[in-house]
């Protein structure tokens, strides 16, 4: 690391710390510390959400990801935008949470079926968090470690410890000081600012990494790989096990089913300032990853040239010795790509990319604290008092369970060794908890005639698969003949069809999901409207109507909507279209380099350069108006995620003696 790159690596810790000590004053109640009052725009949330999907274990993941299947992956994924598209648009799962007002999906669970369940699935929710979170800072120190030239080990006297585990442990106190200083406001406005500068960040890497690496050289290394093993040809990798067509397929359908039952973000799901923004925000945000994803494709193609061509061996030479001189091999595989990255970028452009995983870092770790601890404390102990806690303590609670977090996840990770890819041990824990809660949720916000008890039945038969098949495979030592992919999806399917036929054989009264949402004769006086910007929105089609646009979308919201789900289309068609043409008639090798050439790598650069100067706009708009309205709000002390009688706390007393919530 140069004087320049740590100048450049110094900016997110300062800015973190800034916008750490000025958001500290806007927290005022239980509402703003979890969820920022409910005030957050569209463009805070795309990209905050954003930010936290750019720290360094993602970046491990992708590599991971991309080392096995290459570009092949990409061929098929264009096979889920649609679904994805249109989730989005309809506002699937997002907009109806946001009607109920909750503060985390558990309290929604107590509102639609019991305060047991409430307790029930908050506990396996916190116990699958924690577990998901407790590789992230681990894998993340241990990526900094090799990037920064640290030594892999330290010793003290007699003793030795691994470096990365000093690294996380600062890290993570530093991430800790963000979470609990103003909860997910400071989060919130940290993770923006340094997603807009990320974006910007990305555009000198990608000219840098262009200047240095020529398509011919990166060519020549993805094409002399084993036959059944392609990195170009999706019709040619027969041979890669676990990344491949049917882990697209079960991801598609865990995607659609999971809407929102993972709860890493919880406080993003709840702090739209409106449904409509809350559904925009989700839209918006899939046209700034296109970015980050050009970024981390050049990378990885870069890595895998410098550390295979000829005419990098001389400068590849030292980082080879150091891969070589990790013992481990799952570790020595899992970073061989972060030190090629490490070692290959020039003075400046290496700093760059430091800020940007460290903001990445610092984003995630921070959105995970405030998750879980959160969680912890709203969907355990809150629902267990018979005495509401006063807001000063209630927010001490919050940070005291974020501090559990953070060092749960220190010790995890100082002493679990993880064998699994990142993301098939994402995909299982997750399961863990989405498994049965993906089928709750959307039967609860969705169906009349869903019951307590499928419910519980649903939840208790899809978790307990998940967890028997993280057993199996420990057991088996990963030589289980399902994947983590495999067994995530059958809990699901085995999950919807016991909700649904345990709720048809106990529903004895529909509920009422008009009260549930506050709709029609429940509706909140003084709350803000769902309404659109225009004072005369433009009547939707028949087929507007039927892609989800409603007449909360105004013009410009059609356009964004409209343009991102027909270029999804349209490379949906090129999937289809191109499967069917080299099932008769395969293309060359020749033909899927210039393909991914230009899709993967051309096109997104210049989509990367106009969402850098549209969300630098936006996120910029919308930081100024959430502090405006935390300013302007009128604090309801009793908005704390405590229900009675399966309403809202704050709802649930005499007008008289509350304030109108937002």
């Amino acid at each position: 690391m140069h004087p320049l790159d740590w100048f450049f690596a110094c900016i997110p810790v300062l800015l973190a710390f800034v916008i750490g000590v000025y958001t500290r004053r806007y927290v005022k109640s239980v509402a703003d510390f979890m969820s920022g009052g409910r005030m957050a725009g569209r463009y805070i949330l795309a990209v905050a959400s954003g930010e936290m999907q750019a720290g360094a274990v993602v970046f491990v993941a992708a590599f991971e990801v991309f080392s096995k299947a290459g570009f092949t992956m990409s061929w098929w994924g264009p096979l889920s935008a649609p679904v994805g598209l249109l989730v989005a648009i309809f506002g699937f799962v997002i907009y109806r949470f946001r009607e109920t007002r909750a503060l985390t999906l558990a309290q929604f669970f107590e509102i639609r079926y019991s305060k047991k369940f409430r307790l029930f699935t908050g506990g396996l929710g916190f116990l699958a968090g924690i577990l998901n979170f407790g590789i992230i800072p681990a894998v993340g120190s241990r990526f900094l470690v090799y990037f920064l030239g640290l030594p892999p080990t330290l010793h003290f006297f007699s003793h030795s410890i691994a470096t990365y585990i000093p690294l996380m442990g600062l890290l993570l106190s530093f991430t800790l000081l963000l979470s609990v200083s103003g909860g997910i406001v400071t989060v919130m406005v940290t993770n923006c600012i340094e997603g807009i500068l990320s974006q910007l960040f990305y555009l000198v890497i990608i000219v840098g990494l262009l200047c240095m690496f020529s398509w011919g050289e990166i060519n020549q290394v993805l094409v002399a790989q084993p036959p059944g093993q392609s990195l170009l040809n999706p019709f040619d990798c027969a041979n890669t096990s676990d990344f491949n067509i049917w882990y697209v397929l079960m991801g598609i359908f865990g995607g659609v089913y999971g809407t929102m039952a993972w709860q890493n973000a919880s406080g993003y799901n709840s702090a739209a300032l409106t449904p409509h923004e809350g559904r925009m925000g989700g839209l918006l945000g899939r046209w700034r990853d296109m970015g980050k994803n050009v970024v981390v494709a050049l990378l990885a193609v870069c890595a895998l040239t410098f550390m295979q061509h000829p005419d990098f061996a001389a400068r590849s030479q030292e980082a080879r010795a150091v891969v070589s001189q990790i013992e481990n091999p799952y570790t020595q595989q899992q970073m061989s790509m972060p030190i090629a990255v490490a070692y290959m970028l020039p003075v400046g452009v290496k700093g760059l990319l430091c800020a940007i995983l460290l903001m990445g870092v610092f984003g995630g770790d921070a959105t995970h604290l405030h998750s879980w601890g959160g969680i912890f404390v709203q969907d355990i102990l809150v629902p267990l008092r018979k005495k509401p806690f006063g807001t000063r303590q209630h927010i001490l609670v919050l940070r005291a369970s974020m501090i559990g977090v953070a060092v749960f996840a220190f010790l995890f990770g100082s002493l679990f060794p993880q064998m699994e890819y990142v993301v098939m041990w994402w995909t299982i824990t997750t399961a863990i908890y989405v498994g049965g809660a993906g089928a709750a949720i959307i039967g609860g916000l969705y169906w009349k005639k869903g019951t307590t008890a499928g419910a519980w039945t649903a939840l208790i038969t899809g978790s307990g698969l998940a967890t028997s098949g993280i057993l199996a495979r420990l057991a088996c030592n990963n030589h289980f003949p399902l994947n983590c992919a495999q067994i995530s999806f059958y809990s699901f399917l085995t999950a919807i069809a016991v909700y649904m036929i345990v709720s048809l054989l106990t529903c004895k009264e529909d509920f009422n999901l008009d009260r549930m949402l506050h709709r029609g004769e429940y509706a909140i006086a003084g709350a803000l409207a769902d309404q659109p910007s225009e004072p005369t929105p433009p009547k939707p089609s028949v087929w507007q109507k039927l892609l989800g646009f409603d007449d909360r979308y105004t013009r410009g919201d059609r356009w964004i909507a409209g343009v991102l789900l027909g270029w999804s289309l349209f490379w949906f068609a090129v999937a289809v279209i191109g499967s069917l043409w080299n099932l008769v008639s395969p293309w060359p090798v020749s033909a899927w380099s210039t393909y991914w050439h230009i899709t993967s790598i051309g096109l997104p650069i210049f989509i990367c350069v106009a969402t850098a100067f549209w969300f630098t706009w936006g996120g910029i708009r919308d930081i100024r108006a959430l502090f405006r309205h935390l300013r302007e709000e009128r604090v309801c002390h009793t908005d704390d995620g405590t229900v009675v009688n399966h309403t809202n706390l704050d709802e649930a007393l005499p007008t008289e003696k509350k304030f109108v919530p937002n």
